[in-house]
């Protein structure tokens, strides 16, 4: 017998942000998709000596946590927490959040991020300043910095807010799946809104390790291409504030409509080769949305570059859509942020939805014939004006955690009657 499959209501995201190599806030990322734009460089972090390209946040070391009015701050100190401080600080997100405590009490804010690797560059530093014996500085505070509880231990005070919190680490998905633990934890009356997103920032461990798996690409990545080498590493800080949605929805609002997660299981860095963990989590975010696969208008592909995983989503894709909408991949545009992806690809969804725009998808020169075209993927290599009521996003991780989300815009929602969570539209 079918399960039944959970009604869990819309949720409005309420107020967006992000950071990333492409610019600070909202209008710097809106401003980049128009125009094509990639901020990937060629690698000069640190004393990284690898030949690969990197998008890297400019300003972030520039970040003082230690100026924010709020006590116990500093501990914090780590490239990755001063990352996440910069993204607050951008669209006057700090300040939704503070109107949400207001209404709602600083008890029913949740706080659900993810991370990969946290602040472990700070590890990485304090290494280097060891002393003769060999004992880490006196400086170095782990707790606060390379666990990956640092982010949102940071980010609950740093709003001051009290409700539950935690991180998910699930590699490439991890900022993706606290969606969906968010729609769980309000559906459930344990908080009333939450601040979900992810931060992830560049380290020598991913670096250095990224190019041990022979996955680094020594141009700008070209996802989907005939020729595409491997991906671009990068660090970003993506945040949205969600709430319930309300009965009628202005039609100019973003709503969380599905969440499909699932788990490949099948190898530590590889995904299933027919894509199969990853169609079962599309599958399931248009069930839990009431949306048929033709209604969605714009897929924002996983994507990273990598000849095995973009043919693997591509088999996935397609077994699910046959006749695909208009899809492609951001990560020429902003490189793979790893924990990060899914809350900036969640923001860059977003921005498709408000601008009615597809955004491009630097660095592909000359599609794959073997995915995409003819009876393949309708990937999208320039940017388009278009009318989007429904975009996907994919977020797939390594061992195969795997997360879809479906957004839609409130007159496309309204228009197709609202629906009943977890029954297909007509």
């Amino acid at each position: 017998m079918k399960r039944p499959a959970p009604t869990l209501p819309p949720l409005r995201l309420a107020q967006a942000t992000a950071t990333s190599c492409l610019g600070a806030g909202l209008a710097a990322h809106a401003a980049a998709m128009r125009e094509g734009r990639s901020g990937l460089k060629p690698c000069d972090f640190d004393i990284v000596e690898l030949p690969t390209w990197i998008g890297e946040v400019q300003g972030v070391d520039a970040v003082d946590l230690g100026e924010i009015p709020v006590p116990g701050l500093r501990e914090f100190d780590c490239r990755n927490n001063r990352l996440a401080e910069l993204s607050l600080r951008q669209d006057d997100f700090a300040l939704a959040v503070e109107q949400a405590v207001a209404r709602h009490g600083a008890a029913r804010v949740g706080v659900f991020v993810g991370t990969s690797t946290s602040g472990i560059l700070q590890t990485e530093q304090a290494y280097r300043r060891r002393d003769a014996r060999g004992a880490l500085p006196p400086d170095f505070h782990y707790t606060g910095t390379q666990s990956n509880a640092s982010l949102a231990d940071f980010v609950a005070r740093r709003l001051g807010l009290q409700g539950p919190s935690f991180v998910i680490s699930s590699a490439c998905s991890s900022s993706a799946k606290v969606f969906a633990t968010a729609q769980r934890m309000i559906a459930t009356g344990l908080v009333d809104c939450a601040v979900v997103g992810g931060v992830d920032s560049l380290c020598l461990t991913t670096l250095y390790g990224f190019h041990a798996l022979e996955l680094l690409s020594q141009e700008p990545c070209r996802p989907f291409d005939a020729a595409r080498k491997g991906l671009s590493l990068a660090e970003a800080g993506a945040f949205v504030l969600l709430e319930r949605a309300p009965a009628q929805p202005r039609d100019e609002d973003v709503l969380l409509l599905g969440c499909g997660e699932s788990s490949d299981a099948y190898h530590m860095s590889s995904p299933h080769p027919e894509g199969l963990g990853a169609s079962l989590a599309m599958r399931q975010a248009l069930q839990q949305a009431g949306l048929q696969a033709g209604s969605i208008d714009y897929i924002n592909l996983h994507g990273t570059a990598t000849p095995s995983n973009d043919a693997a989503e591509s088999r996935a894709v397609a077994s699910v859509f046959g006749e695909t909408p208009p899809c492609n991949s951001t990560k020429g545009a902003t490189g793979h942020t790893l924990g990060a992806a899914g809350g900036l690809e969640a923001v860059l969804s977003l921005l498709a939805l408000r601008e009615g725009r597809i955004p491009a998808s630097p660095g592909t020169r000359e599609l794959d014939p073997a995915l995409a075209g003819p009876g393949r993927l309708r990937y999208q290599r320039q940017g388009a004006d278009a009318r989007l009521g429904f975009v996907m996003s994919n977020s797939f991780g390594f061992g195969g955690t795997n997360c879809s989300l479906v957004f839609g815009r409130g007159e496309a929602w309204k228009a197709r009657g609202g629906g009943a969570p977890g029954e297909p539209l007509p």
